[in-house]
């Protein structure tokens, strides 16, 4: 089983300048489904999301394709 809050921290990390404050929280997880929330500081949320989401959308479908190794779905909040 991979280790999705690793996963996303490192992706998250890779993104913004200051990776120190990059938080990710397991929120929810069941036998199907995990939820992790991603927080990151304040002047980093732009690079996160970036233009239309597109980043933000990215993240969420790598994630969505580890977890898919797994059996599980994802679900990637971004606080």
């Amino acid at each position: 089983m991979a280790d999705y809050k690793l996963i996303l921290s490192h992706i998250a990390k890779a993104l913004v300048d200051e990776p120190d404050e990059v938080v990710v929280l397991l929120v929810d997880e069941d036998d199907n489904n995990v939820t992790l929330e991603l927080s990151v500081a304040p002047d980093d949320m732009g690079k996160v999301i970036g233009k239309h989401g597109k980043i933000a959308k990215a993240i969420r479908t790598v994630m969505k394709a580890v977890a898919n190794t797994d059996g599980k779905r994802v679900t990637v909040d971004i606080k």
